[in-house]
């Protein structure tokens, strides 16, 4: 059985830093496209970077310069760090991965994938200003 659990969300100010992790059970997580997907408060989902097999990535343009998508293959498990937070990023922050490997990882083409993915249970980042 599959799961991803998500960690890592806090309450943070401005300008301050988290790093999310994702552990993978039942799935090898290098072998798909796997990413993060947040929603905020009143907004709808909305992919902010994933990672491919080969170790290519794909950024939302609100986390480029800022977050860096990564995985332990070691630990099964995936990570995203956040510098520079801001208001706006507050949101419930999502671990997602394809249930089928060799799909196209552009965050747009996954993203657009998404009612077909394993899914985490969220951690919640909170920026205050």
């Amino acid at each position: 059985q599959v799961q991803l659990v998500d960690a890592g969300g806090d309450s943070v100010q401005a300008g301050g830093s988290l790093r999310l992790s994702c552990a993978a059970s039942g799935y090898t997580s290098s072998s798909y496209c796997m990413g993060w997907i947040r929603q905020g408060p009143g907004k709808e989902r909305e992919g902010v970077a994933v990672l491919d097999s080969d170790g290519s990535t794909s950024y939302a343009d609100s986390a480029k310069g800022r977050f860096t998508i990564s995985q332990d293959n070691a630990k099964n498990t995936l990570y995203l760090q956040m510098t520079s937070l801001k208001p706006e990023d507050t949101a419930m922050y999502y671990c997602a991965a394809d249930k089928i490997p060799g799909y196209e990882c552009s965050l747009g083409s996954w993203f657009n994938r998404r009612d077909f993915f394993y899914w985490g249970q969220g951690t919640q980042v909170t920026v205050s200003s």
